[in-house]
């Protein structure tokens, strides 16, 4: 903003029943000009609507995939090349819807940017998701069909082969987040997943920096890290797998050693915090110059493996958001994690003040 429109803000913060006339009289400038800054901050999300209310900056907004997951389970052992018995569910999935979930059900004000098709899958999504994810921000096109994810799990819910019908999100670009502009520079953080292109990445990258709103980019998988910016700065909290984390840095991770390289490159490709989760063998969280393994849960009961890791993203980001440093909420992800591991949705049920009572335990 220049000098003349944080003067009128200013003024709005000060006394927002205040009409044009008398704030025009007060900065002792033309009512005409009065009214281009006004619709100027308008415009910028800076004011809302005539009557100059001032937003709050309350709801994480997260950005990428709505999808319907179907999941095969392969009853016996796999065999290739011929038919397998399988048992079959559906739910709702998608990296940034599943996020979303995870957080509304922990108790945040969460709203959903996604692009769907006008279809049954959409309509599936938007029924499963309303009661913890405000949906008003969403954006329908006609012609297009709703994504769509089905894994082939083996007996042990281990997966085998996933296959992705992920088009629609290229609508996702920047001149789409353009319409929802107010909503974004007002969030109190922002979460872009790799469905999304990589010039709407950078897009979100560069508005988080410039209005220093906390950004957390979630990687999807390995094929989509081509979308990843070309560095981190702007970025608050990058958390990623070893996958991931080798294709994008172009370097192999095999031992401690290797994950420690691995996790201080991004730190010094910008990233302010950076997670990087090893599966069975636990996460290595960096910040500055603090490195700090921590052990994953041990479980016998494994039912699916499906939305474990939304579900730490989900968990690790709550607990920054509730004034936890990062080595703190890593520690709650990773109990997140676990315990959606052992439930058979996506999304698992969470108890009342959950995150509460596990503090306390700890």
């Amino acid at each position: 903003m220049n000098d003349k429109e944080k003067l009128v803000l200013q003024l709005v913060q000060e006394n927002p029943y205040l009409s044009q006339q008398e704030m025009a009289e007060v900065l002792n400038m033309s009512r005409p000009a009065l009214a281009n800054i006004i619709s100027g901050l308008i415009k910028k999300g800076e004011i809302i609507g005539r009557a100059y209310v001032l937003p709050v900056k309350q709801s994480i907004v997260a950005i990428g995939g709505a999808n319907v997951d179907r999941k095969l389970h392969i009853t016996n052992k796999v065999q290739l090349e011929t038919s397998n018995p399988v048992t079959a569910n559906e739910s709702v999935g998608g990296v940034a819807r599943n996020i979303a979930e995870n957080l509304g059900r922990l108790g945040n004000q969460v709203k959903l940017l996604t692009t769907l098709g006008h279809d049954a899958d959409a309509q599936m999504i938007e029924q499963a998701s309303r009661a913890f994810i405000e949906l008003d921000i969403i954006e329908k096109l006609e012609k297009e069909q709703t994504g769509s994810y089905t894994a082939v799990l083996d007996k042990d819910g281990d997966l085998v082969i996933a296959l992705a019908n992920m088009a629609i999100y290229e609508a996702l670009t920047p001149s789409l987040l353009d319409k929802h502009m107010a909503t974004l520079i007002n969030a109190s953080a922002i979460i872009i997943d790799l469905n999304c292109p990589k010039e709407t990445v950078m897009y979100v990258q560069q508005l988080a920096k410039e209005r220093n709103i906390p950004l957390a980019i979630v990687p999807v998988s390995s094929p989509k890290m081509n979308r990843m910016p070309d560095d981190l700065q702007g970025v608050t909290y990058f958390i990623c797998n070893r996958d991931e984390a080798e294709t994008y840095l172009h370097m192999t991770l095999k031992d401690e050693a290797s994950y420690e390289e691995a996790v201080r490159a991004l730190l010094e490709k910008g990233a302010e915090h950076v997670v990087l989760t090893l599966g069975g063998k636990g996460v290595l969280v960096g910040e500055g110059d603090k490195l700090q393994h921590y052990s994953a849960y041990k479980i016998n009961d494994i039912k699916d493996v499906t939305g474990a890791g939304d579900a730490f993203v989900s968990a690790c980001l709550h607990g920054v958001m509730q004034g936890d440093t990062l080595h703190e909420a890593a520690q709650f992800a990773l109990y997140h994690a676990a315990k959606t591991l052992q439930a058979n949705t996506t999304v698992r049920l969470v108890k009342q003040n959950e995150y509460k009572n596990w503090r306390n335990l700890k």
